[in-house]
This record gives structure tokens, C-alpha cells and sequence, in this order.
């Protein structure tokens, strides 16, 4: 593979797994919103109005953020029926067809993304409750986490094909 690529792959990669744990902090943000709402409710008798969107919005944030990384360890669920019995080569070569389909969904995917993003900030886009939060905020760091899921597919792409090709690039 030529040295391009290669930087490619061990950028995206480590961005992504920077990325990726900082997420995984996220779901002790998430438990502190909700033990504050539910503190809240029944210890002050005073309920939040913005718990149940916030929780949404970090829920959100948490696998959308933490799912590039999740990709590039192999956490993701696969049909194991014939894959496991193949070589590593010949996992290889599949992989590398099979994730031209999530390339172009998750580029149609980036695409609504930076849509939606940019429909929620011209319009001032707010959700429809009492709380009324900005959707712009959640949209972008959405599109962010799609984004990150592209570029670790497009590397997890070209590692599949050096591997097939018989000379690895990580």
C-alpha cells in the first residue's frame, strides 16, 4: 500500500479511538442526568422538564460517537455462519466487497446528515416540547458521528485489501 494510505489508516484510527473514549465517558454523564432527575423528582417534589430530551440527546451522542471506534475493534454483530470458517484472507476479500454497500449508505447517511444540520441551524430548528431545546446542537455532533463511522469504514477498507493482497498494513 502506498505510504499515503497508510498515514490515512493510522490517523483515522487514532482519531477514532480518541474519539471513541471520550464517548464512553458519556454514559456517566448520561446516569447523572438522570439520577439528578430522578433526584430531583422525588426528593425536591420538583421535576425536570429537560431530563427525558437530555438523556436522548447524550444516548445519542454515546453510540453515534463511540460507534467508529466499536467498528474499528470488530465489536459490531456479524453472521458467523460461513464467516468464521474462512481464512483470513478470504475474510478479508469479503470484507472488503461487503463494506462498499456500508460506504454508500453511510454516505447517503452524511449526506441527509449535513442537511438536517444545516435546516436545524438556518431555521433555528427547536423541538417541539416544553424544554424546547435547539436540535441544531445534537444533529451536528450526529453527522460528526456519522462522518467518523465513514472514514473508519473507507480505512477499515484499505486494511482489508492489504490484507488480501497478503501484506498487512497494521
Amino acid at each position: 500500500m502506498p505510504e499515503m494510505i497508510k498515514r490515512f489508516v493510522l490517523v483515522v484510527d487514532g482519531l477514532n479511538r480518541v474519539v471513541g473514549r471520550f464517548a464512553m465517558y458519556l454514559i456517566f454523564v448520561l446516569a447523572a442526568v438522570l439520577l439528578w432527575s430522578t433526584l430531583s423528582r422525588i426528593l425536591l417534589g420538583m421535576p425536570v422538564n429537560w431530563a427525558l430530551e437530555m438523556s436522548q440527546f447524550i444516548l445519542s451522542a454515546y453510540y453515534l460517537l463511540g460507534g467508529a471506534y466499536s467498528f474499528q475493534l470488530g465489536a459490531h454483530v456479524r453472521m458467523d455462519l460461513i464467516y468464521d470458517r474462512l481464512s483470513a484472507r478470504k475474510r478479508a476479500v469479503t470484507d472488503s466487497i461487503t463494506i462498499l454497500f456500508i460506504l454508500f449508505y453511510l454516505a447517503v447517511l452524511f449526506v441527509g446528515g449535513i442537511s438536517s444540520t444545516e435546516y436545524a441551524f438556518t431555521y433555528n430548528q427547536k423541538n417541539y416540547t416544553s424544554w424546547a431545546p435547539r436540535l441544531w446542537p445534537i444533529k451536528a455532533i450526529m453527522t460528526v458521528g456519522v462522518f467518523l463511522m465513514l472514514l473508519q469504514a473507507v480505512s477499515s477498507f484499505f486494511k482489508d485489501v492489504a490484507i488480501a493482497r497478503g501484506k498487512p498494513i497494521v
